[in-house]
């Protein structure tokens, strides 16, 4: 149904965005090359929107005013329709308001806007989230836009690495059973390259907390072919994760918020990493996606 996506367009770049939860499901240089992970059997979706919490709580459970809400993976936004509120030649908006399905999983007023802008050199994503009551709004956000890995057939997966805007030190966080361990792992970061390998992604994601850079560089080693590089503004956190099994894809996820700590069994709104929207305020995060194929 023409209703269902909207394709963007400028210079060599489509963007095509889907009502269903908002998300990019394809992003492609006009000579072929696709950058989005087209779904498959090993992975469902492209790009999906984390909304309003990143990662997992505790038996998937929301406990708020002595109500318990069940919440699964990431919230609910990215199994969502959003309503289109601009559909232009470079650019459109989706949104996705409070109703009485999503108060019965989360009891709160909200407006999350979703702002796409294409141009000649990349894609930008601009993520608002408003209250839209009269209590505090407790809440993670965050991007997992899935790329193909490789970005080219034939090159080797292992070629490819990651190029962060600065150096990486700190200790990396893992998740067990989707829940935040309290142990921290080395960073895999060599100064500012993490090399890729399947091997990286065996105890799941890579959580970097805090991310000091605000950009990086996806791209095979000898610096030809298909790169893209994504930059980003608000997101504290920044996860990196496929499937250890040889899934063609890479997941490069700016976060605000992570998953609840294995420990954590508390009111919602106190599980770290939230922001807490006053009412009538409102938190907008962005992130940008430039793509080259040389």
């Amino acid at each position: 149904m023409a209703d269902e996506t909207h394709t963007l367009r400028s210079g060599s770049l489509t963007a095509t965005i889907k009502a269903q939860g908002a998300e990019m499901c394809s992003f492609k240089h006009k000579d072929g090359t696709e950058f989005v992970w087209q779904a498959g059997p090993a992975w469902a979706r492209h790009a999906p929107l984390l909304f309003p919490i990143v990662g997992r709580l505790a038996s998937d459970e929301m406990r708020h005013r002595g109500k318990t809400y069940r919440m699964t993976q990431h919230g609910f936004a990215r199994d969502s329709r959003f309503v289109w509120a601009e559909r232009g030649e470079s650019r459109c908006a989706l949104v996705l308001e409070d109703s009485e399905a999503t108060r019965a999983l989360y009891p709160f007023a909200f407006r999350l806007t979703a702002a796409y802008a294409l141009d000649e050199a990349g894609l930008d994503l601009w993520l608002t989230v408003a209250n839209t009551g009269k209590e505090i709004l407790p809440a993670s956000l965050g991007g997992h836009p899935a790329f193909n890995w490789p970005l080219q057939a034939g090159v080797p997966k292992d070629s490819y690495a990651l190029t962060f805007a600065n150096e990486e030190p700190s200790p990396v966080r893992r998740v067990e059973g989707g829940l935040l361990l309290a142990a921290t792992d080395p960073s895999p970061v060599r100064g500012t390259v993490l090399p890729l390998s399947e091997a990286l992604f065996t105890n799941d994601a890579v959580i970097i907390d805090p991310i000091n850079s605000d950009a990086v560089r996806y791209a095979a080693g000898q610096g030809a072919g298909p790169w893209l590089k994504m930059s980003w503004r608000g997101f504290r956190e920044l996860g990196v994760w496929s499937k250890p099994s040889g899934a063609p894809f890479l997941c490069i996820e700016p976060w605000r918020g992570y998953p609840s700590p294995k420990d954590f069994d508390g009111e919602f709104s106190d599980k770290p990493g939230l922001m807490h929207i006053a009412p009538g305020a409102e938190e907008q995060l962005s992130f940008r996606v430039e793509v080259g194929t040389s």
